[in-house]
């Protein structure tokens, strides 16, 4: 992220790690389809869609939280492979040969590690999934990218893959209690 420090107000990063320019609010404003769902939408999550500033920041903290993870989602990926693409050139040049108490073992102990890895990422990962504050952010960003593609739909001259990043499935819980997540300081991007 240090190529992107201190962004100019209105480019963001997106998960393909480029800067982009965000689409001005005016653009998603002039259709009424997609006006109406931020007003619906921002009623819904205490947020305004067609604040300039506050989308800006909405795009950050969606990018703070997915750089934050995206490493460690590529250790995982790493630490899973040996055990699931590995096992069967190892069956075939090794364990098909050997007793069937062996393969059974073999096959016990790579599931084993396997289940075990996966449930270590869960474990990794559950306070962040379970922060409120994280998943208003998620939520936001979700139903941003629904505006955004409402808007898209409805004629706005707006680039087949703003915002530029997928969809939180796991986010569809808005927390009204939960605080909101700091801006950076001097206000910009780190």
């Amino acid at each position: 992220m240090s190529q992107h420090h201190g962004l100019p107000f209105g480019q963001f990063v997106g998960d393909d790690g480029g800067v982009h320019n965000m689409v001005a609010p005016s653009v998603i404003a002039a259709v009424p389809e997609a006006r109406a769902a931020a007003e619906q939408y921002g009623r819904e999550v205490r947020f305004d869609f067609l604040d300039e500033t506050a989308v800006h920041w909405l795009l950050h903290h969606r990018w703070e939280d997915n750089r934050k993870w995206r490493k460690r989602g590529c250790l995982s990926g790493f630490a899973l492979f040996p055990f699931l693409a590995g096992v069967w050139p190892f069956w075939d040049l090794v364990a098909v040969d050997k007793p069937r108490a062996f393969q059974i073992a073999f096959i016990a102990a790579d599931s084993l590690i396997v289940v075990g890895i996966l449930v270590g990422l869960y474990l990794w990962r559950r306070p962040s999934l379970r922060d409120p504050s994280m998943r208003n952010v998620r939520i936001r960003a979700r139903r941003y990218r629904q505006i955004v593609g409402i808007a898209r739909q409805g004629g706005a001259d707006i680039p087949a893959t703003y915002p530029y990043y997928g969809m939180y499935a796991s986010s569809r819980q808005f927390f009204p209690d939960a605080p909101e997540l700091p801006i950076p300081e001097g206000g910009r991007p780190a």
